[in-house]
């Protein structure tokens, strides 16, 4: 593992076992946080961007199911650990933002005592009435005026803005290594959205934790996050820098999500649309997953899948040709990646390994979870 990451995700397979199939929800996926610094893993509902962090959560529910992959982080490998060992890190280490905070906190308890909660459960030798003084102080410092009315408030006496920044206290209560924002600012207006994107930034720049934050707000994206991951269909598709991603953008479904964002002095009158929808993971194209969207999908790209391939230093791409229509060009270095294949064995050997790639799937499914709890190691 890098020293400078914090966390490394590496093959990392996440499957739906279901009576009409196994739906891929994530594929294969690599990604690397560094330590300090903001990455955002965009895409559209539906892609697997909360599959991803659920998994590294441990929070996946029948019948989904973590089949194979490595999730080190700090270090350690945490993938297939027992449960009891997962949550001392996550809570303490690793915490989550969830989407909507009217359904993540308990309506029935105050605010304060369910922050106080997680305080007490990481940190035994701590009293309640300094759990509750440490509370009051986070709340302040996430900017909730009149901390100490607020912590006898239950969520429905509170605004959406502030709810979310309850969670945010939560979240930073235990002043994490790593905090995953699952769509921090959804159904929040643009001046709460602001506050709270700027209230995240500020609290990295305090603590050095490090943020995953999981949106398909490309603006958010543009505004906070040092590196993106663009995610489709279980899939990276597209990785790079912020600057670079989005002044060099290579892959179509990442320029079509780009030119979809309306501007001031726009002058057509309809905005750019991606056509179709994301695809059944049940009944996913053949080839590139995004072809049956793609207005440079040919031959090839619908009878062989793209591989992850490095056009520019730390710029990736999962596409036989960039945005500009032309073959994508990869270094000598991208070892196994070619064009797609038109032979009838190229064919069949695609054909082969998905059919065994499907048969297999709940074989590793069930060897991981015999892994993680074969021991306290909870080795892979």
């Amino acid at each position: 593992m890098d020293n400078n990451n914090i966390l490394e995700i590496r093959g990392l397979k996440s499957y739906f076992f279901t009576e009409k199939g196994t739906a891929p929800a994530v594929d294969g996926v690599d990604i690397d946080i560094p330590k300090g610094q903001i990455v955002g893993l965009v895409g559209e509902s539906g892609c697997g961007k909360s599959m991803t962090v659920r998994s590294v959560m441990g929070l996946l529910k029948y019948p989904g199911r973590v089949v194979e992959g490595s999730i080190l982080f700090d270090g350690e490998e945490i993938a297939g650990l027992p449960e009891n060992k997962l949550r001392d890190i996550c809570g303490r280490d690793i915490s989550m933002i969830f989407q909507e905070p009217m359904t993540s906190l308990n309506p029935v308890v105050k605010v304060g005592k369910q922050v106080r909660e997680t305080l007490l459960v990481h940190n035994r030798g701590i009293s309640k009435t300094e759990a509750k003084a440490q509370v009051i102080e986070m709340f302040r410092k996430v900017g909730i005026p009149e901390p100490e009315k607020r912590y006898d408030s239950y969520p429905h006496q509170l605004s959406g803005g502030l709810r979310q920044r309850v969670m945010i206290a939560m979240a930073m209560i235990c002043k994490p290594k790593l905090l995953i924002a699952d769509e921090p600012t959804t159904a929040l207006d643009v001046t709460i959205e602001a506050q709270i994107l700027r209230l995240m930034k500020e609290l990295r720049d305090e603590t050095g934790m490090s943020v995953l934050l999981i949106t398909h707000n490309l603006g958010v994206v543009a505004e906070l996050c040092d590196y993106v991951y663009v995610m489709y269909a279980g899939k990276i598709v597209e990785q790079a820098e912020t600057f670079e991603l989005f002044d060099h953008t290579a892959h179509p479904y990442t320029k079509g999500l780009l030119s979809s964002i309306p501007r001031i002095g726009q002058t057509e009158e309809r905005l750019h649309t991606i056509p179709g929808v994301v695809p059944n993971l049940l009944h996913l194209p053949k080839g590139c997953a995004f072809c049956n969207r793609c207005e440079l999908a040919d031959k090839g790209c619908k009878g062989s899948s793209p591989e992850l391939i490095e056009i520019s230093p730390g710029h990736m791409i999962r596409c036989f040709k960039n945005a500009a229509g032309e073959a994508v060009a990869s270094d000598a270095s991208s070892a196994g990646v070619k064009a797609p294949g038109t032979g009838a064995s190229d064919k069949a050997a695609s054909g082969e390994a998905k059919k065994s790639e499907s048969e297999a799937a709940e074989a590793k499914a069930e060897a991981f979870d015999k892994a993680g709890h074969a021991g306290e190691e909870g080795a892979l």
